[in-house]
């Protein structure tokens, strides 16, 4: 289902809205629209990328590094009681938990069309998911160290907890995997695992942090594809978001 088709000429990405859905299956289809954003790079056509929209049946998705799968804690009965599936996963990374309640975005983009290298797409999601958490009231910001989104507050006595987790690849510089911001999601579930390896590290949300105040999840998700279509623009405008071509 086409959520939104945004922008115009060069700077246009399509937003699509897959539902829930399994991750194996949202998989095959970041595969499918991967081939055809690759297959536009020698065209004229506008579309330089699209964003892919799911909310995932309870999953753990572990990278293929060798020590991640170590940092599954939860047996196979405890899975089976949760109904949490496993699944290998060739993004970047470590080990993570998807599930509902939960947004998560796979961009498909041409980084050369948009003119964002590796470290500069990043540093964009991470913007993106920020300025959302910021706009519905939850102070959130990078940690030294860590990729992700996290927010500080008393709640952590001094410390932070990861609201969002990142992992991508890049093909042929054309993205896939992307971000997953917890908004509703059962955080217990958290507990099968060692989020993204880090070790005593805690796990947040919006709801979490919001209480009564958190956002519907149809709130949140426009919220966040209009920054990131935003972030977007700019990087393709040569904007302040345009920090160094991919070669």
């Amino acid at each position: 289902m086409v959520f939104a088709s945004t922008g115009s000429g060069h700077s246009a990405i399509e937003v699509t809205d897959l539902g829930r859905m399994r991750y194996r299956e949202a998989f095959e289809k970041q595969l499918t629209e991967h081939e055809r954003v690759l297959g536009l790079r020698e065209g004229v056509s506008p579309i330089v990328g699209s964003l892919l929209l799911v909310e995932h049946d309870p999953v753990v998705t572990v990278s293929r590094r060798p020590s991640a799968r170590e940092h599954l804690l939860a047996t196979p009965e405890m899975l089976e009681t949760h109904g949490i599936e496993v699944c290998e996963t060739d993004r970047g990374g470590d080990i993570t938990y998807h599930g509902p309640g939960q947004i998560v975005v796979y961009p498909i983009v041409d980084l050369n069309r948009v003119g964002l290298n590796l470290h500069a797409y990043m540093r964009l999601l991470e913007d993106a998911v920020i300025a959302t958490c910021v706009a519905f009231g939850v102070r959130a910001d990078r940690e030294p160290g860590a990729t992700g989104v996290w927010v500080s507050s008393e709640r952590w006595g001094g410390k932070s907890a990861k609201v969002c987790a990142l992992g991508v690849r890049v093909r042929r510089w054309v993205t896939m995997h992307g971000l997953a911001l917890n908004v509703r999601t059962d955080l217990n579930h958290f507990s099968t695992i060692v989020p993204c390896g880090l070790t005593g590290r805690s796990v947040t949300s919006l709801e979490l942090e919001l209480g009564t105040r958190c956002p519907t999840q149809r709130e949140v998700r426009e919220r966040l594809v209009g920054e990131l279509v935003g972030l977007f623009a700019e990087s393709m405008e040569g904007g302040p978001g345009r920090r160094g071509r991919v070669e």
